[in-house]
């Protein structure tokens, strides 16, 4: 695999877990990636808001963990248009079908490793209308061990079923809650392989997808509205300094 335009949407990163945001992006433009989403949870003190690091691609985003479906869409409104990235933490029917009813949420993640992890035909449909992705957390392979590992297959194998079938678009990360815990890419991919996901759509879930989720909550630079847009010429482009955390 080539080493652009790969980005993992889906990074914690908060100071109990003693990495910074530099390390992080440090880590991950040596294994590959192009950019990182830190979707710390919405309970965190510290939010980050970043924009790059080094010339290297760091975005803002939340995830929002909640029991309570009807409080969900008041978070989701709170940080839509705040953060670039929002991902709902789900696992329970409830909870999953109140995020992808929502075309506010960018990614469903967390969907749990149980026998039954809350997500059906009828909420893959839901996905697919309203774009909301939802997550292969490889993580989750990685660290599970013997019949969580098998159930985790499971699921995966059959979540995959379902995006294929309805057109849910869906993102591959690590869920890194560390440093060491991040992932190359190719070896994403390569773990996707274990519940029958082809190189093909691994590349999608690694680029395709979480591109079109930044382009739909990042406008374009000159972007002003929808349909017009202020075009620079060359000649007034100038340097600029790099943003940092």
């Amino acid at each position: 695999m080539a080493s652009s335009g790969f980005y993992d949407l889906n990074v914690c990163c908060i100071p109990e877990n003693g990495n910074s945001v530099r390390e992080f992006a440090t880590v991950a433009r040596r294994l590959g990636y192009s950019g990182i989403a830190i979707t710390n949870p919405d309970t965190a003190k510290q939010q980050v808001s970043c924009d790059r690091i080094g010339g290297f691609e760091v975005l803002s985003g939340v995830e929002i963990r909640t029991d309570n479906p009807s409080k969900l869409h008041g978070m989701i409104s709170k940080y839509r248009g705040k953060v670039d990235v929002i991902a709902v933490s789900g696992g329970s029917e409830s909870i999953n079908r109140a995020a992808v009813e929502n075309p506010g949420v960018d990614v469903l993640v967390n969907l749990g490793i149980g026998q039954d992890n809350g997500f059906n035909q009828v909420l893959a449909k839901e996905a697919s209308e309203n774009h909301v992705a939802i997550s292969f957390d490889l993580g989750v392979l990685i660290h599970s061990r013997g019949g969580s590992r098998v159930q985790a297959l499971a699921n995966s194998r059959k979540n995959l079923q379902l995006v294929r079938k309805y057109d849910v678009p869906f993102i591959l990360t690590g869920n890194a809650r560390s440093c060491f815990d991040m992932r190359a890419p190719r070896e994403l991919a390569a773990l996707a392989t274990l519940f029958g996901m082809s190189a093909e759509e691994a590349m999608a879930g690694l680029t395709a997808t979480p591109l079109s989720i930044i382009a739909r909550n990042r406008p374009p630079a000159g972007y002003i509205s929808e349909g017009v847009q202020l075009v620079y010429d060359d000649a007034d482009a100038g340097s600029t300094d790099e943003g940092d955390c």
